[in-house]
């Protein structure tokens, strides 16, 4: 194992020993360095490493802590790893999706809030009669952020905010090319909505289904 490696991997089990909780201060370099027998630029690097990824944050002048640890914090850096993939896994991306958005859509109609519903039906309302491409994308990835939110899972709605970066492409190119997008979108945005205010899980587990479904097989002929 590389000494960076070493170290990462003893801060991280002090962690989730325990011993250094969310918030927590890290002792002194020299002290840390000399307490898990590294040297202090193996410890440097390894705080370098893990501040990257949102586990260690450190404030200069200060010291460096333990952050909050939360899944929305710690999943942020999902988002900058899926940037890299190719067009070519964009299908994978939308399989995933399919897998996650459906289950939070039958959460959230168990537990998404009525003014949150109805906030819901507001975005969808905005769109107009002859929305563009561009506005009817925002307006999509505002609608899934939501409703994921609404699922009352963090860990499930920060996944699927970082998976939505690579499927924005697809979903302006469907716009684009294919007759009748614009308007199916808009059916079946108003259908997932629906299902939501009468908290019907599997109904809007149904719609989300449909929807997203729709979009990968499209890119599959297109592709």
């Amino acid at each position: 194992m590389a000494l960076t490696d070493e170290a990462i991997d003893k801060i991280k089990r002090m962690i989730t020993s325990g011993e250094l909780g969310p918030g927590d201060r890290l002792p002194r370099e020299s002290d840390l360095a000399e307490r898990l027998g590294l040297s202090r630029n193996s410890l440097r690097e390894a705080v370098r490493a893990l501040s990257m990824i949102r586990v260690l944050d450190v404030r200069q002048g200060d010291g460096t802590y333990v952050t909050s640890l939360a899944p929305a914090l710690l999943l942020d850096r999902l988002s900058f790893v899926v940037d890299f993939q190719r067009d070519d896994t964009v299908l994978e991306f939308l399989e995933v999706r399919r897998i996650l958005e459906p289950a939070a859509a039958a959460l959230a109609a168990q537990r998404m809030a009525d003014a949150d519903i109805d906030k819901l039906q507001m975005l969808l309302d905005e769109l107009g009669a002859d929305p563009s491409v561009e506005a009817l994308v925002a307006n999509d990835l505002e609608f899934h952020r939501r409703i994921a939110t609404g699922a009352g899972n963090t860990v499930l709605s920060s996944l699927i905010d970082g998976l939505s970066g690579p499927t924005t492409r697809a979903r302006i190119w469907r716009g684009l090319t294919q007759e009748g997008a614009v308007e199916k979108t808009r059916e079946q945005h108003q259908a997932i909505h629906d299902a939501l205010a009468a908290h019907e899980p599997e109904r809007a587990r149904a719609w989300a289904t449909i929807h997203i479904a729709g979009v990968e097989e499209w890119l599959r002929r297109a592709l």
